[in-house]
């Protein structure tokens, strides 16, 4: 298993629900018109149970996550 993380919000879906911000709210924030932006670049595994809480959770399937090679 890697221990860091890219995590990707695809625009062009996502409906602005907000279960990704409120299941993991140390990788997921809401812009100014409450849709998911991505809090940083990489994540480690700590935030795992959160991340994939909020992936599994995404109605559209909106969120990536792609584990970071080295």
């Amino acid at each position: 298993m890697s221990d860091s993380f890219r995590v990707e919000v695809d625009h062009s879906v996502c409906a602005g629900h907000g279960r990704c911000y409120d299941l993991a709210p140390s990788v997921f924030e809401p812009d100014d018109d409450g849709f998911a932006t991505v809090t940083g670049t990489s994540f480690g595994t700590d935030v795992l149970p959160e991340l994939t809480a909020a992936r599994r959770n995404c109605p559209e399937q909106a969120i990536t996550v792609t584990p970071l090679e080295g």
